[in-house]
Order: structure tokens, then C-alpha cells, then sequence
């Protein structure tokens, strides 16, 4: 909270005549044309300093004017606001005087980029007449990435239950200036879904840390918080590893830039997620250590797996899980668990019979080759959890039928209906599970469109997909498609021709998609705005 503190009579005076003499005001830049949304707004989050009055002229002089009134309408934002009740009254724009007032701690950061956003000097306190406001309610309903933006007599506040509210309601500030301004009244609004994002292949294509800096960026400004990353593959390992330098591809991250992207994440609220990929889509730890290879019956080698009959393979991922579990403080760890290569043959324990052996040796004499893949994901699983994090993995990893079952702490993320092994999402749910949305019949951003991909369109995620959208293009039928089970998604961009686009072509395509998906899992409700509207929309907030 800001703190109250005394003026002398000298600070007043010189306080009166700086506000006489800045008398400059910023120009309107647009008009939102969306009316008010359709449920009110709860709860009064009046700032407690009160509404201070705007500093009067010297007798015998005129006032200087306040910027032009704005429009009582829904601002424009992406994503858009949830709820705004509406006030009468001037609204907001910066204007001569203007601050972003924060109180010492936690969101003293939070101010400090507002206000280097806005062009306005930033304070920590008392707010005045024309400033904008940001506070901590703990208490405030909504969750802890809800926030209420409340406008009052040239003043705005914004205040939430937590730092990630907070800075959302800036964004939302942000937004509603470069579109027109903060309307008079109270915008209340919170996320549907906890997780909300966009996943990087890294390791099939390096791109630069600031290139990475820059989408988290782009990120941010949508309300997203989830950065998924594909570091390693069977065409590179691009993160510097100290436990296995032997394995690190020429181009690839420092763990200092590593360190960069984490730090400039956490400030605005992100989480990178890393993934190494097993038992499959390891092959370029196989260059380095081609004895641990899986072979088939006649000794080929299946490209990209590693042999999890063998011991030495699960100390090697097992010491690169506890490297970078280190490297990457979030919550989650991606274990991959796709496309095994010996459980996409048609028979595997007629092709892969040393692997089957395995499976009956550890675990009885019904067991299979899958039951051995499973084992394998639940030990890789345990070890995540031992640092403290929870354990995702892609749905085709996730067998039925077999006398082992997968842990039920493993989180799916659930990216296709066409390899072999993947469920339809229903069975998923029924099994209590939760499912992470990556379907790639919209979200897959495929460079070089392969095997039938097409590059996703914002226009068509935007109008068809939504969060219970996990599989081809409908909805789950039947079941529990909340947030509690379908905590959300994340478009995906994968390099499987790497070549096919620069960096700079990627970030481009991605652009109306990624906003799209951030409409879609911050309200999945069908969008108030028609497309054309919404992508030029896009084009003004992101400047």
C-alpha cells in the first residue's frame, strides 16, 4: 500500500506551480467501438488515499484542461476484458501531471515498466488526480491472475491478489491508452484457464536468446505465462550441459543465456517449462553414445531411441533431468514420451524382442513392450518429482491394456489422434486425468508443412477452437472439460524442416495465431469481436 506522507508549505508551492506550467496532453489515438460487457462487475476497489483533487491554478487564472473525455465503452484489448460496469465520468488518458504510483516492494517493478511503457515518470506514492495506481488486495476475489482496473475522477487503480494480477491490469492500461483510454468505471477480469502459452522447438532450429527474449515479450502483452521448451532431438541438443558436454550441438544456448531468458520470464510472469524428450526424439545424445541405440531383431538401428533395456540409458537422462531441473525453476519438467519408434511397429515384440524379454523379466510373464515404455516414464516421472516438480508428457506415451499403468501424476499434454497408441481424449478424462491442449489440427505451426500440416491461421483457431477442442476439429463429447481438467494449451511451433523459414518468418506467422489462442483460453466463450476487427486490433496493441 502507498504510504501517506506530510508536504512542508515550500513542497506545496513548488508543487502548484509545476502542475501550472506542464501543460502539455497526450493525443487521443482511437475510439473503442465495442459496448459494455454482459455481466457487472463485484466488489469496490476504491484506492484507500482516496481521490485526491487535481491541483487548482493561481487566482486569476484558467486551469489547464484535462485530455478529451473517453468513450464509456468496453475498451480494446487483447485479450479482450471479461466484464466492465460502466460509470459516468471523463475516463483516463495520460496527461500533463500524469504518474504510475506504486508502493516500495513487489510491484515497485511492476510501476516502474507501466510507467516506462506510458512515457511517465514513475512514484511511490501518494497517488494523485490523473495517476494510475497499482495495489495489493489479498482478499480480492477472482484467483491470483485475476485484476479490477477502477477509473474514478482522472484517476485509474489497479489492484489484485497477486503480483501476476497486477500486471496483467497494466497490460490492460496499456492497451485501453494506445486504443483509446481507460473508460470511467470498473473493468473486472481473470483468465479461464492456468495455463496458456506457446511451446518452441529449439533444438531442431536454434534461435537466438534475444529472439526468444522478444517472443516472451509478445507473450506478455497477451497474457500468456507458459514457455515450452524442445531443447533436445534427435537433429540437436542446444542447451550447454556440464554433466554431458560431449552431447551439446555447435549452435546452442549458454546456460547464462539460458539464465537471461528465466530472469526476463519470471518478471513478467512466465513459465519455461523444459523438455527433454525420451525414449524417442533422443538422437542426438545417440550420436554421442551410439552403444546405447535401440536395434531391432536384425540389428537396425531405430533412429533416435535409445535401448531402455539397457541401464546406462536411464543414467544419462536421468542426469540431464537433474541438470536442468536446476537451470529451470518453474513447477513443470516435459518428458516427451512420443513416437517410441518400437512401439510404432506393427508387432514389437516380434521386431523388438530383447525389449520384450526386458518387460517380462521386470515386471511378469504377461508383460510387454509397452509395459516396459511405461516403467520407463514412470521412473523418468519419480525422478521429477523428487526435484520438486510436476511431470508432463505427450499423450501418445499413454498405453492402456497393460499390466503397468501410467502414474496419475504425469500431466498430458494431448497434441494428436493419429499415432499409434493415442486415445481419443475421452478415455483420457474418464481416467481422471488432466489434459494440456496442444491439438494439432490447430496449433501445430509445422515448418515445412510435412506429413499433411498446414500452417495454422489466427481466423480459423479464433472462430473454431477452443479449449475442449482436444482432438480434430470437435469438441469432447461428454465429461468434465473445466479448468480443472483442461487447464488450457499452448501453440506449438516445430522444426521439422528447419530451413523452411528464418526466424524473423516465424515470428511473423505466429503472430495472429498466438493472439487468437490467447482470446480463446483467457475467455472461450464464442469472441464478441468479428475477425477482421480483431486481427487490426492485434496490429494497434502491439506496437
Amino acid at each position: 500500500m502507498g504510504r501517506s506522507v506530510r508536504l512542508s508549505r515550500a513542497s506545496a508551492v513548488r508543487g502548484t506551480v509545476a502542475s501550472f506550467a506542464l501543460l502539455a496532453t497526450m493525443t487521443l489515438m482511437g475510439c473503442p467501438r465495442d459496448g459494455s460487457a454482459d455481466r457487472p462487475a463485484d466488489g469496490d476497489s476504491r484506492s484507500p488515499h482516496g481521490t485526491s483533487a487535481r491541483p487548482t491554478s493561481p487566482a486569476g487564472t484558467t486551469a489547464a484542461p484535462g485530455p478529451p473525455p473517453v468513450p464509456g465503452a468496453l475498451p480494446r484489448t487483447v485479450p479482450a476484458v471479461r466484464s466492465f460496469s460502466p460509470a459516468g465520468g471523463p475516463g483516463w488518458r495520460p496527461a500533463s501531471g500524469a504518474r504510475v504510483v506504486a508502493p516500495d516492494g513487489p510491484l515497485a517493478d511492476e510501476g516502474r515498466r507501466l510507467a516506462a511503457d506510458l512515457k511517465l515518470p514513475f512514484a511511490t506514492g501518494p497517488a494523485h488526480s490523473g495517476d494510475v495506481e497499482l495495489m495489493l488486495r489479498p482478499g480480492q476475489s477472482g484467483g491470483r491472475e485475476s485484476y479490477r482496473v477502477e477509473t474514478r475522477g482522472r484517476k485509474v487503480t489497479v489492484t489484485a491478489p497477486d503480483e501476476a494480477g497486477v500486471f496483467y491490469g497494466t497490460r490492460t492500461v496499456l492497451q485501453a491508452v494506445r486504443t483509446g483510454g481507460v473508460p470511467e468505471g470498473t473493468l473486472s477480469d481473470r483468465p479461464d484457464r492456468p495455463q496458456r502459452g506457446l511451446n518452441l522447438d529449439i533444438a531442431r532450429k536454434h534461435f537466438p536468446a534475444d529472439w526468444i527474449e522478444a517472443r516472451l515479450r509478445e507473450m506478455a502483452d497477451l497474457k500468456l505465462n507458459q514457455l515450452g521448451l524442445h531443447f533436445s532431438d534427435d537433429q540437436g541438443f542446444r542447451i550447454e550441459s556440464t554433466s554431458h558436454p560431449e552431447i551439446v550441438s555447435p549452435q546452442h544456448l549458454t546456460k547464462a543465456e539460458v539464465r537471461r531468458i528465466v530472469d526476463l520470464a519470471s518478471t513478467l510472469h512466465i513459465t519455461v517449462v523444459p523438455e527433454i524428450d525420451s525414449p524417442g526424439h533422443l538422437g542426438a545424445v545417440m550420436n554421442a553414445h551410439p552403444a546405447l541405440q535401440l536395434r531391432n531383431a536384425s540389428g537396425t538401428v531405430a533412429r533416435g531411441a535409445v535401448d531402455i533395456a539397457n541401464a546406462g540409458s536411464a543414467a544419462i537422462v536421468d542426469d540431464l533431468i537433474r541438470e536442468y531441473a536446476a537451470l529451470f525453476p518453474g513447477p513443470y519438467f516435459h518428458l516427451g514420451a512420443d513416437e517410441y519408434r518400437a512401439l510404432m511397429a506393427k508387432d514389437p515384440e516380434a521386431s523388438y524382442p530383447r525389449l520384450a524379454e526386458a518387460a517380462r523379466q521386470k515386471y511378469g510373464p504377461k508383460a510387454r513392450v509397452q509395459d516396459l515404455a511405461t516403467g520407463w516414464l514412470n521412473d523418468r516421472a519419480a525422478v521429477v518429482r523428487s526435484l520438486g516438480k510436476t511431470p508432463k508428457a505427450w499423450n501418445d506415451g499413454f498405453f492402456t491394456g497393460g499390466v503397468v499403468t501410467p502414474d496419475k501424476s504425469i500431466e498430458v499434454e494431448y497434441w494428436t489422434g493419429k499415432e499409434i497408441g493415442a486415445r481419443p481424449p475421452q478415455e483420457y478424462l474418464n481416467e481422471g486425468r488432466t489434459l494440456v491442449n496442444l491439438n494439432d489440427e490447430y496449433l501445430y505451426y509445422v515448418l515445412g508443412q510435412p506429413n499433411q500440416f498446414v500452417y495454422p491461421t489466427g481466423e480459423r483457431i479464433y472462430r473454431q477452437w477452443s479449449p475442449a477442442v482436444l482432438r480434430g476439429t470437435a469438441p469432447v463429447p461428454t465429461g468434465p472439460t473445466g479448468p480443472d481438467r483442461i487447464p488450457g494449451g499452448r501453440l506449438a511451433v516445430w522444426c521439422d524442416r528447419p530451413e523452411a523459414q528464418t526466424a524473423d518468418q516465424v515470428a511473423a506467422g505466429i503472430r495472429l495465431p498466438l493472439a487468437a489462442v490467447a482470446q480463446r483460453l483467457w475467455d472461450p466463450r464464442v469472441p464478441r469481436r468479428t475477425w477482421p476487427d480483431f486481427a487490426a486490433l492485434v496490429g494497434q496493441v502491439r506496437r
